[in-house]
């Protein structure tokens, strides 16, 4: 499933973001990395139609996002914890997000065994609220219930971030195995370039609002991502 923008601006006071012609191809890992304030969440928010843009318009396959729902159907996504149920437990929560996408408990059992190792017996069982949960846990959650029901577009923000190093190279392991079984479009945005270079197919630097690289991942591709921000110090 593609992700297009056509035109595509959002201004806050003196920033702008613009995005005129960007395509994100069916099955790619999109990695999108820049530091903060260049606009990588906005951009995001704007496919998931969560804030309007000024002008233009985001295409999910050949839907525009802010005219037609039907998109929400095969779409994961995981910002931040606004997107959390808080006051649910780690099952209750999946198992309402499952049931939008009309998951039998058979399935949902067999999607959340692929977790296991990644929740490292924290998460289940517990009898804890998701509010009562660690930061880490909490995104954990997030994560997963946006992976749950195998979307076919996954947008995922700062997923690696409160994450120990052991359940990073997990989620890495999982976003590439989900890509490579199911083609599920992925747009990751992230400041850790180790993880990016690890996963993603595809890498852009967003910077000021624009992107200012964009290409396919090489052997050199975490050398280079490293001296463009090296030089910014």
């Amino acid at each position: 499933m593609n992700i297009i923008t056509n035109n595509l601006i959002k201004k806050y006071g003196n920033f702008q973001l613009d995005l005129p012609n960007l395509q994100i191809n069916s099955g790619e890992i999109f990695g999108l990395v820049g530091n903060n304030g260049a606009g990588k969440t906005t951009f995001l928010r704007l496919c998931l139609d969560l804030i309007e843009a000024k002008e233009g318009i985001v295409l999910s396959g050949e839907l525009n996002v802010a005219k037609n729902e039907d998109w929400k159907n095969y779409t994961g996504a995981y910002l931040d914890q606004g997107f959390l149920i808080d006051f649910l437990t780690p099952e209750e929560y999946f198992d309402f997000v499952a049931s939008l996408h009309k998951m039998s408990e058979e399935e949902i059992e067999t999607s959340l065994n692929r977790f296991d190792s990644f929740f490292n017996n924290n998460i289940l069982g517990k009898g804890k609220y998701i509010r009562e949960l660690s930061t880490g846990n909490k995104n954990k959650v997030g994560i997963t219930a946006a992976m749950i029901f195998y979307p076919k577009v996954l947008f995922l923000d700062e997923p690696f971030a409160n994450l120990d190093p052991t359940s990073r190279q997990i989620l890495s392991n999982l976003l590439t195995e989900m890509n490579q079984k199911h083609g599920t479009t992925m747009i990751i945005s992230s400041h850790d370039l180790d993880n990016v270079v690890d996963v993603c197919t595809r890498i852009a630097i967003l910077e000021d609002g624009k992107i200012v690289e964009d290409n396919e991942k090489t052997e050199s591709t975490y050398q280079e991502l490293k001296e463009y921000f090296e030089v910014k110090v």
